[in-house]
């Protein structure tokens, strides 16, 4: 059988720069392009993903996650949810110089260790514990909003009961890396070799900077990276050599347009997208509402931050998207508004990569 060279795209200048590659080196003919739909997406992403197989004539076939499965799942294990036991709060247990770690001992009495072979110290529970059951009023509360919704990214959340977050982001996992997966996997089915292509760069995040070019993964499944040594500038203006125009959301200050919002959207972005699509802004509130009934605390955000406050009330007052949109209109700390903001008009052109010349 052939070799399927499959083609994430999101959208994006990398993803971008690594089709316009494939299509130089292989032809549109041997290119699958595939566009995994998480549904928190701007309206502008699918109009460029129109603009793309215009442009370079080929087709973007798009996946899309369901869990529907997962909700009615969910629902029927809040409703018949009749456990009894409790969690606990646990502290460390130390001699009485308050320095020496008592080690854990077993039924035997012998000293418990670890895989190192490191005792473990012993803890004792504090406080009368928590119940880890669905108490009637949660039940009702949850089962009120866990109904498929047609929007993945939010049936998502309401299955987890919880928004993402930069420990446990689940949506690049659930969205994403599932769904194209899934699709070579299907390929690889029918006798296809599958070499992936994935828009990744190794100065984009710590966790990437041992990105390998080319791996095999599977007898029949590689990876290829063609930009990992590449920069920003140098993926825009690879398609500019090429003709091929940006996402349109580059100009009005997005750095990455992936979802919209991204959970890890940076200050500045989140103060462009609040004055250029409050729309959008208002979609999360809406959102934070609704997950936050699907969750055992009663309240979700959207952009989580640490917090030392344990009444969720003052949790969700401080983090959810109208706060965070309000902090991202000030300065460096967080404590003064820049007057700048206010001179900003929503219909500016606004890039870090100098699409605006």
């Amino acid at each position: 059988m052939s070799i399927k060279h499959v083609v994430s795209v999101s959208g994006g200048k990398d993803s971008l720069a690594t089709l316009l590659i494939a299509i130089l080196r292989f032809g549109l003919k041997n290119i699958v392009a595939i566009f995994c739909d998480t549904g928190n997406e701007h309206e502008l992403t699918y109009e460029y993903l129109d603009y793309l197989e215009r442009r370079l004539g080929l087709k973007i076939t798009r996946l899309r996650a369901n869990f529907e499965a997962e909700l009615l799942g969910k629902r029927k294990f809040i409703a018949n949810d009749q456990r009894t036991r409790r969690e606990y709060d646990t502290r460390a247990v130390f001699e009485a110089d308050g320095v020496t770690p008592v080690p854990k001992r077993d039924g035997r009495g012998q000293i418990v260790l670890n895989k190192k072979g490191q005792p473990v110290q012993k803890t004792v529970k504090v406080g009368g514990g928590r119940r880890v059951r669905w108490t009637n009023k949660g039940k009702r509360r949850a089962l009120s909003v866990l109904h498929p919704t047609g929007n993945v990214f939010l049936d998502l959340c309401l299955w987890k009961g919880r928004f993402p977050s930069r420990k446990a982001q689940f949506c690049t996992e659930e969205l994403k890396r599932n769904m194209a997966v899934e699709f070579q996997m299907e390929l690889m089915d029918r006798g296809h070799t599958v070499v992936s292509w994935q828009g990744v760069r190794r100065d984009e995040s710590f966790n990437r900077r041992d990105a390998k070019s080319f791996e095999r993964v599977a007898p029949r499944l590689f990876i290829y990276r063609p930009i990992v040594d590449w920069t920003a500038m140098q993926a825009i203006e690879f398609a500019t050599l090429h003709e091929i125009l940006a996402n349109p959301l580059y100009s009005m200050g997005m750095g990455r347009v992936g979802c919209f919002p991204c959970i890890n959207a940076n200050k500045n972005e989140l103060r462009e997208m609040a004055i250029r699509f409050p729309e959008h802004m208002q979609r999360i509130a809406d959102w934070e509402l609704r997950v936050g009934k699907a969750g055992k605390r009663g309240f979700g955000t959207f952009m989580t931050d640490a917090h030392t406050a344990k009444d969720r009330r003052i949790v969700f007052a401080d983090l959810n998207i109208w706060s965070r949109i309000q902090w991202a209109k000030t300065t460096r700390g967080g404590k003064q508004y820049s007057l700048l903001n206010d001179a900003e008009e929503a219909n500016a052109c606004s890039s870090s990569y100098a699409l605006c010349e």
